[in-house]
């Protein structure tokens, strides 16, 4: 049975390749808690939703490749992404349990000396971090207490609920108790569960930027200062499309969003410089200066 405090990292395609930053808090965070991770030669998830539409077979073939990676280390797997998360859970359960699918991929990935043999359990980051909400308490130097928030999962953390099972899919609290453990104060919005839009925006923009503008007003109404998510799919939405969500109904956002990794770093007290807040979209300054950064 793999170590429960080991893990190997699964940054997924986006964090890696577009905002790399996120990985940086993750580690440092990671490394704070003792939370111990290394890394393997992992490809992509595949996608959840597009690429297992189109071709399930192919779909559970590639995730079972990854699978594999972290088995031969009798390693678990820990996901920095909601999708990643999605699709190396479902994709882990499917095979532990379904014979006949088991057999045709174990006859795919024989072609390249590999056997998925469902031996590792794949882990939400946010599932991981909320074992250690003690710990983080402790190692908190910087005040946050007068920082409000919104917390915003997205949908695949926690859904399908009956085979992830994350959290409660209508009523997430890990994300909000590892918030509160920071110190800062998550407010309640009635927005807090329904999607961020990106689905929606992949083939119909206006309506994905009315639901990111509901969100982003929603959560305002409440009194937060800052977005936490735990998805870079979210990351992104909110924090490069707040302009083009502004023009729904000629509105002002500027709400900074911070991936949790990010709030828990900035809490233990690391230097924003080095967690590369200055590359987010929406600008952090006034939220940086207010706690005492700059």
């Amino acid at each position: 049975m793999a170590k429960a405090d080991e893990y190997k990292m699964f940054q997924g395609c986006v964090i890696g390749n577009r905002i790399p930053f996120i990985e940086a808090s993750a580690r440092k965070v990671f490394d704070k808690l003792g939370i111990n991770t290394s890394d393997a030669a992992f490809a992509c998830c595949p996608d959840p939703v597009g690429f297992n539409g189109t071709d399930h077979e192919s779909w559970l073939a590639m995730a079972a490749r990854n699978l594999t990676l972290a088995e031969q280390e009798d390693k678990n797997i820990i996901s920095l992404c909601n999708g990643c998360f999605q699709t190396l859970k479902l994709v882990n359960e499917e095979l532990k349990h379904d014979d006949h699918e088991r057999e045709k991929v174990n006859n795919v990935l024989k072609t390249i000396g590999r056997e998925f043999k469902g031996s590792i359990d794949v882990k939400h980051f946010v599932e991981v971090l909320h074992g250690y909400t003690d710990k983080i308490k402790e190692l908190v130097t910087k005040d946050l207490s007068g920082l409000k928030v919104a917390c915003h999962t997205g949908c695949h953390y926690n859904r399908p609920s009956e085979k992830v099972q994350t959290d409660d899919p209508m009523n997430p609290v890990k994300l909000r108790e590892i918030v509160a453990a920071s110190g800062a104060v998550p407010v309640d919005y009635a927005e807090e569960v329904l999607c961020c839009g990106t689905g929606t925006g992949n083939t119909e923009e206006e309506p994905a930027m009315q639901i990111l503008s509901n969100k982003l007003t929603s959560a305002m109404n409440a009194g937060a200062e800052a977005m936490i998510v735990n998805c870079p799919a979210c990351y992104q939405q909110f924090d490069n499309n707040q302009k083009k969500a502004e023009k729904i109904n000629d509105s002002t956002f500027g709400l900074p969003v911070l991936y949790v990794t990010e709030l828990l770093a900035l809490a233990f007290g690391e230097d924003p410089k080095d967690l590369g807040l200055n590359f987010h979209r929406t600008r952090l300054k006034a939220l940086l200066e207010k706690l005492g950064f700059e």
